[in-house]
């Protein structure tokens, strides 16, 4: 599926179903949800090759979703591409739902990797990477990663591994929305210029618009020389797509009111 209008549409629904479960559950980090919910529509609607029916598949492609305190986007993306019923969202974050406000494999399918402490997801996209090398499977390894977490040493250390390694199968993603829990993120760590200290690394590096489904569909497809890894910084807005929630960090910790849900409903234009 590749029409950029019904793309545009899954994210209006995406997002407001974000809304949704996060007023239910009361839970935080709705913001960066928001911020990442375009990349994760052209991700699973465009590129990634995996296997509903049997999401254990040894030739399925990988997600790594590094930034685990957003993972009510990528249970949102996965319910609705049929990995589970949508209706388990009503449950998030609730005891026995299997649905925990940090992701973890095993009870959830497509649930690739237990994420939430920061700045480790690159490195086992790396090892995921290397093992499909190694193994002779012809699967890609993605890994989306929160800019904040990109001052974390070991994404560094990742990032200069896999071009020496030659993991031309690895793709990072970087939810650029120049926020942080306490703060912007390039006013607490120098983060530019940013696009280059991945390309100075030996990445493929590009920048582009993160809420542009067409850039965004294009980057992913983009062939890259072999061996190298490519890197997409995505410029997102936090909170993208309801204006009382946009670029407001008061957002990183609180969950909406009935009366917010409501308006984001108007807002987006959803049923």
């Amino acid at each position: 599926m590749s029409d950029i209008a019904a793309l545009e549409g899954i994210s209006r629904a995406v997002r407001f179903r974000l809304i949704e479960i996060s007023h239910q559950a009361g839970t935080a980090h709705l913001a960066g949800a928001l911020s990442c919910v375009d990349l994760l529509v052209a991700l699973y609607w465009t590129r990634l090759r995996a296997s509903v029916e049997s999401p254990a598949d040894p030739g399925r492609d990988r997600l790594v979703f590094s930034k685990g305190h957003a993972v009510s986007a990528l249970y949102t993306v996965l319910a609705r591409r049929g990995y589970f019923p949508e209706s388990r969202l009503d449950h998030y974050n609730r005891e026995g739902a299997g649905l925990p406000e940090q992701p973890a494999p095993g009870g959830v399918p497509g649930v690739e990797w237990a994420t939430g402490s920061l700045g480790h997801g690159l490195g086992v996209g790396l090892g995921m990477a290397l093992a499909g090398r190694i193994q002779r499977q012809p699967y890609r390894t993605f890994a989306l990663l929160s800019d904040g977490e990109c001052q974390e040493g070991s994404v560094w250390e990742a990032a200069m591994l896999a071009p020496r390694l030659g993991l031309g199968d690895l793709t990072v993603l970087v939810d650029f929305n120049k926020w942080q829990a306490t703060g912007r993120s390039t006013e607490i760590m120098q983060m530019e210029p940013f696009g280059a200290k991945w390309e100075a690394c030996g990445w493929s590096a590009c920048e582009i618009d993160g809420h542009d489904l067409c850039a965004i569909v294009q980057a992913l497809a983009e062939e890259t020389p072999e061996g190298k890894p490519r890197a997409i910084v995505a410029h997102t807005v936090k909170g993208k797509g309801v204006s009382f929630i946009e670029d407001d960090n008061n957002w990183h910790y609180r969950s909406p009111s009935a009366e917010e849900v409501a308006r984001a409903r108007k807002e987006l234009g959803v049923a």
